[in-house]
């Protein structure tokens, strides 16, 4: 019977491990040793010829890196294990086996994600016999696994959600009126010294009068940041070039172009009409 059942004003804490082992020897100090069912029969798991030595189910309700047991299953060897429950682990002597035809795995989870855990395990035999409070794990060879539920005793501090309220969100130091979101149609303003372009101004106008009538998920992430061209590219405000520019520049006719680019490959004739020295050889009879 938990803490719960008994009235205690103790805390209630939930079962953080389970595992295999042989004897109360082997049982690790902080585990709870199962040794006989509710009905008053010896909990040893000893179904085999084969096997030297039986094994008791235990439990830890010890502290153990934050996490708890939030539920425990009884499986075939050919089920495949559910997503995030693991095997329990053995500690037991080396002539000791455990049956693997059905597995017991449980799942674990970190003690301040939950508010409810396995509480308590007990083994009674395969009989029609009902714990009152407990859930039926099921049944492994010849014996019938219960585990009970429930709220438990957190010694983690567990964060809950805080909601700020729309009063306290209005509340400013300043007198200003608070900023807008950014959004296309109210970009922030350019520093000082910068402007914007015609091109982008026209660009934003359009974007905003888009997107407006999309929903807020047609907004990329760089709506709101301004367009600015670097100092060196700015234009004159006029957007006239200078005059001393115009001035340099010089309209070439068709017979400057030929004047300049004439080429009258005199070299390559020269080089093509000079005849190749021809080898003369002589013959000795």
């Amino acid at each position: 019977m938990s803490l719960m059942e008994h009235g205690s004003s103790a805390p209630i804490r939930p079962v953080t491990a389970v595992a295999w082992t042989s004897n109360i020897a082997t049982c690790p100090k902080d585990f709870n040793l199962i040794s006989s069912t509710e009905d008053g029969v010896a909990a040893n798991f000893t179904r085999s010829f084969a096997m030297k030595s039986g094994y008791y189910l235990c439990y830890s309700k010890e502290q153990s890196g934050g996490m708890v047991v939030a539920d425990i299953q009884v499986i075939n060897d050919k089920e495949v294990i559910p997503h995030g429950y693991c095997y329990i682990p053995e500690h037991m002597e080396s002539k000791a086996s455990v049956g693997k035809k059905k597995r017991v795995c449980v799942l674990m989870v970190p003690e301040a994600s939950v508010e409810a855990a396995v509480l308590d395990i007990k083994v009674t035999t395969k009989s029609r016999m009902m714990l009152q409070h407990y859930t039926c794990v099921g049944e492994i060879h010849g014996y019938v696994m219960w585990c009970k539920k429930g709220p438990f005793s957190s010694v983690l501090p567990r964060a809950k959600p805080r909601s700020v309220s729309l009063s306290l969100r209005e509340l400013s130091l300043d007198q200003n009126a608070p900023p807008l979101p950014l959004r296309p149609s109210n970009p922030p303003p350019l520093p000082p010294g910068r402007k914007m372009s015609t091109r982008r101004g026209n660009l934003d106008s359009n974007n905003a009068v888009e997107k407006d009538s999309n929903n807020i998920y047609g907004i990329s992430a760089i709506d709101g940041v301004p367009f600015t061209l670097h100092p060196k590219f700015e234009t004159q405000t006029n957007n006239t070039m200078p005059i001393n520019t115009l001035n340099n520049i010089r309209i070439k006719s068709l017979q400057d172009i030929e004047n300049e680019y004439n080429y009258t490959f005199t070299v390559e004739e020269n080089a093509s009409s000079r005849t190749r020295p021809s080898l003369h050889t002589g013959v000795t009879s």
